[in-house]
């Protein structure tokens, strides 16, 4: 798949798996989102641009690199929340713009209510940080955004994703790059990832109801 990117870890697999379980609670859901977040952002920013600089040790100067383009992170919310901090701790010059999205029940359409996306002087690269890639309409709404503010490199990390998300976000900008930790069976009837692992924003911020 062109520009899909499923990390392929021992600690990826282990974390997924307790990620799914439904014995899970709230705070280790939280914990294991975090962890994975921080091993697709290792990831997704292999190419990032580097100019060189010196810095002085304890001994001698020496050389060494810096990033050298703006990042920023987007966040979809209300799960991709749950991304950003660890994330911001491997990227602390970062700058963070949030997308607020959900999905209509009754559509299954990504509806807009909040964007704090400026009008100019886009970034560099763009990571959108969403846990769930399932219909794909959130995703493709957030890049979308972010390939009309001008941003020349969009990227977007989600922690599982369905087929068909994939297939959506390819065909709408296909020059996204995205990167998952797991690519799940299917989606159900009512546009719910299977396997899966429930409703992430419910999980992370312990707002489900029975």
């Amino acid at each position: 798949m062109t520009n899909v990117n499923a990390v392929d870890h021992p600690l990826i697999r282990h974390h997924v798996t307790r990620l799914r379980s439904v014995e899970t609670k709230p705070e280790e859901f939280r914990t294991l989102v975090g962890r994975l977040a921080v091993l697709l952002a290792y990831e997704a920013t292999q190419d990032l641009q580097l100019t060189s600089t010196e810095v002085e040790t304890p001994l001698v100067t020496t050389s060494g690199h810096k990033l050298s383009e703006r990042i920023g992170l987007v966040p979809i919310l209300r799960a991709g929340l749950g991304m950003i901090d660890p994330v911001l701790n491997l990227l602390p010059s970062a700058e963070v713009w949030h997308l607020g999205l959900y999905r209509d029940e009754s559509t299954a359409q990504p509806v807009e209510y909040y964007s704090k996306i400026p009008a100019n002087q886009p970034v560099d690269v763009a990571l959108v940080l969403d846990p769930m890639l399932a219909t794909g309409g959130s995703a493709v709404a957030a890049l979308t955004t972010l390939k009309n503010w001008g941003v020349p490199c969009v990227k977007l990390l989600s922690v599982i994703a369905a087929p068909e998300g994939i297939e959506f976000v390819k065909s709408e900008v296909p020059d996204a790059q995205i990167f998952v930790c797991a690519v799940d069976k299917k989606l159900n009837s009512q546009k719910f990832i299977v396997p899966g692992l429930g409703d992430a924003g419910d999980r992370i911020f312990n707002t489900r109801h029975e």
